[in-house]
């Protein structure tokens, strides 16, 4: 799962509930059925292959839910450090997704591969049949495409493998099955707690916000942007974290998303927590800090870092293409509507 986000446009977009979505080019929105006990998970690996212990730990995570668990026919598949080959996952994620016995699609671990996949994915067939689908890392890229084509709300939260501490349990909890809204996000006691520089907040340029969450992986996103599969953030919540990347490679991934993605029209930009990305020793780098600084303070864009999402224990769960109110000051978001029906 280690991988090498009120403004001056606020006014623009006024809050329709029910409405389609408010990015021209993304079909109107679905919400996918909620979650309830008894309900069955499908366990897919769209990305990396997934160890037995890895796998033997996201089926307890689930019967800890009170759900059910339905492997993916391939998710023992593997070829090269990928689970299977393209068609394989592939096919594990359609057959998930038309599986009527099947209530939701949970990407068992992150890794790499998932982007592979997006211009072989049938759109139609995921718009026919809206189910809620959660990863984070590089199912970022699923996320986000399968928003952008077919209008299905998805969710950046836990991969079934992650470790589900009391805090990511409940957001999983308030936000796939009770789905009430609005919901302020909560942080965590524990990452607040934390000693690790990595972890303490900063605000970047303060201001409030509204508009769609959409975002993820900074590598992903840096990677889709100009593919055609990344939405417009124009008025949006962008949210943004990476891992394992030395100050100047998150400046690369920032440099490249701002040139080819309309970074500077969204709304705000929320920032997780940047695990192992700081600088190291000796080394002539800037600073993570110095580095979030340089890119994003210039777009004049409510700005923040230390949410409660990234590769780390303690994190949320965020829908993506439901409207949410950011305060970079707080560090707050606010859910205000339920991505789940």
């Amino acid at each position: 799962m280690n991988r090498r986000s009120f403004s001056k446009h606020a006014l623009a977009l006024p809050f329709l509930p029910g409405s389609a979505s408010l990015n021209p080019t993304t079909p109107k929105r679905i919400l996918p059925k909620r979650l309830r006990p008894g309900d069955t998970v499908g366990f897919v690996t769209p990305g990396s292959y997934i160890s037995d212990e890895s796998l033997e730990q996201a089926v307890s995570n689930m019967l800890k839910l009170g759900l059910r668990v339905k492997m993916g026919k391939n998710i023992r598949a593997k070829h090269g450090f990928v689970a299977g080959t393209d068609q394989q996952r592939l096919d594990d994620l359609h057959t998930m997704f038309s599986d009527r016995s099947v209530d939701a699609v949970w990407c068992a671990r992150g890794g790499y591969g998932c982007t592979r996949l997006l211009p072989k994915i049938d759109y139609d067939l995921i718009r026919r049949n809206p189910k809620i689908l959660i990863g984070y890392s590089d199912i970022t890229a699923l996320l986000n495409a399968i928003y952008h084509k077919t209008g299905l709300v998805t969710f950046h939260g836990p991969v079934g493998a992650s470790e589900f501490s009391t805090y990511t349990e409940a957001q999983v909890r308030a936000v796939l099955m009770d789905g009430t809204a609005p919901y302020p996000i909560p942080l965590s006691e524990d990452n607040e707690a934390s000693e690790d520089s990595l972890f303490q907040p900063e605000v970047i340029r303060k201001g409030q916000a509204e508009g769609v969450l959409m975002g993820g992986n900074l590598s992903l996103l840096a990677a889709m942007a100009g593919t055609g599969y990344l939405p417009d953030p124009t008025g949006a919540i962008v949210f943004m974290e990476d891992v394992g990347e030395a100050p100047y490679r998150v400046d690369r991934m920032l440099t490249q998303l701002r040139q080819a993605w309309p970074l500077k029209a969204a709304n705000g930009i929320a920032l997780g927590v940047f695990a192992d990305c700081a600088k190291k020793e000796g080394s002539d780098s800037l600073t993570l800090s110095e580095t979030l600084q340089e890119q994003l303070r210039p777009t004049d864009t409510p700005t923040a870092y230390g949410l409660p999402f990234g590769h780390i224990d303690h994190q949320c769960t965020f829908p993506v293409g439901v409207r949410a109110r950011f305060d970079a000051a707080a560090r707050s978001i606010t859910l205000l509507e339920a991505g789940v029906r």
